[in-house]
């Protein structure tokens, strides 16, 4: 493959790259590239969202690269502000490292473990002492961190920014001068982060890291980005058959947002599959199936994939949930609702009383699971399909 065929691959489903010259530049060097994807490991678990990245790291693995997969057991004591209102609650040296051992398991569910290189920034940000964090911080000034939308937006409003936030991009950004980084990827919310990576590099002299920032997942709920705070994620470690019936609980449309971003089909196979949808001639529950079985197949196998498929059918007695699924919100009260109250607001019962009959009577499922618990709690975030008896149906959201 030509650098120029190999950017074309790179660029895909890509939403920037800062920049596409000096990425063909590096590439036309003919040497392995040292790639970057830090991740703080803030809680267990890996999921689909984070699974954007890193298909790109494998696809630079493909290519002949060298993957950095940077774990920020550091940097996850100081929380990453990207995107949040208010300060993030740290997280205790224990907890992070046991989040970071099954993150590194996880990864090689997808990269290439021959050509990954597992490293924790805690190595070289842990020896720091007072006088190296004071360096590091005069590489910016406050008016430069309050550039930053999320920082503004804080400070305009009158909430709270703590130093430390500041600090963040700065750790981030020397990772990249401790890797030598030449491409680093992330999500769009990342680009002040990326960016701070490049400035760093240049202050020391170093040749810049090219930035390729992925669009981010939506979740189950359609609404907001994957994410694990929100509930609204499917785990790479999950169970074939719960990873199956969570993607056959997305919308129709966010069905393409996910064909774009999580499968390996060619982008002709994928519009041929939109086009087959728009006319009529594939009905989408058989297009979303065809999604789900290859996300399951690429965690756990072909096989586990055919079976997650049988068992969800058989789940929905042999074709009786319907094709078209009456999509409903519902609002929780302290991010959750009572499942009582939940069937009710989706009119799916007539009464809260009802609702309780009917669970008692097994005749109450949940992502075709029966639910037998009348106090059951459902946390915002959350989106299944729900079932009441043979007939009713609903795609439930909770607000």
């Amino acid at each position: 493959m030509t650098p120029e065929e190999a950017l074309n691959e790179i660029k895909r489903g890509t939403d920037e790259i800062i920049s596409e010259e000096g990425l063909l530049k590096k590439l036309k060097e003919g040497r392995p590239l040292r790639i970057k994807l830090g991740m703080d490991p803030t809680a267990p678990d890996i999921h689909l969202g984070h699974t954007v990245v890193m298909n790109k790291l494998r696809l630079f693995q493909d290519l002949g690269h060298e993957v950095y997969l940077l774990i920020g057991d550091f940097t996850a004591q100081i929380g990453d502000p990207s995107g949040k209102n208010t300060t993030r609650p740290p997280l205790t040296e224990e907890q992070v490292k046991i989040n970071a051992k099954t993150y590194a398991e996880q990864a090689f569910k997808i990269l290439d473990p021959n050509r990954t290189h597992i490293v924790y920034n805690s190595e070289w940000h842990g020896k720091a002492n007072a006088a190296d964090m004071l360096r590091l911080a005069s590489h910016q000034t406050v008016a430069r961190m309050l550039e930053r939308d999320d920082f503004e937006k804080r400070y305009k409003a009158g909430q709270s920014i703590c130093i430390h936030e500041f600090m963040y991009p700065l750790l981030q950004g020397w990772d990249s001068v401790e890797l030598k980084a030449d491409v680093e990827l992330g999500g769009t919310d990342q680009k002040f982060n990326l960016l701070m990576g490049r400035e760093l590099q240049k202050d020391e002299g170093q040749e810049q890291q090219c930035v390729i920032m992925m669009p981010l997942l939506v979740g189950l709920d359609g609404v907001v980005k994957m994410s694990k705070s929100k509930h609204n994620y499917i785990g790479v470690d999950e169970k074939a058959d719960d990873m199956f019936g969570k993607v056959m609980s997305i919308s129709d449309e966010l069905m393409w947002n996910w064909f774009d971003l999580l499968s390996r089909r060619s982008v002709a196979e994928i519009k041929a599959l939109h086009d087959g949808v728009d006319s009529g001639e594939k009905n989408p529950r058989d297009v979303k199936i065809l999604l789900a079985k290859e996300i399951i197949a690429r965690y756990h196998g072909a096989e586990a994939a055919d079976q997650a498929e049988q068992n969800f059918i058989a789940r929905f007695s042999k074709g009786a949930m319907p094709d078209d699924i009456p999509e409903k919100d519902v609002a929780s009260q302290d991010g959750k609702i009572m499942v009582g109250t939940l069937l009710k607001e989706a009119g799916l019962v007539a009464s809260t009383s009802e609702a309780m009959r009917m669970i008692k009577q097994g005749a109450v499922k949940r992502g075709g699971e029966a639910v037998s618990d009348p106090k059951l709690e459902i946390p915002a975030g959350s989106s299944d399909v729900w079932q009441v008896g043979k007939r009713r149906f609903a795609k439930v959201t909770v607000k």
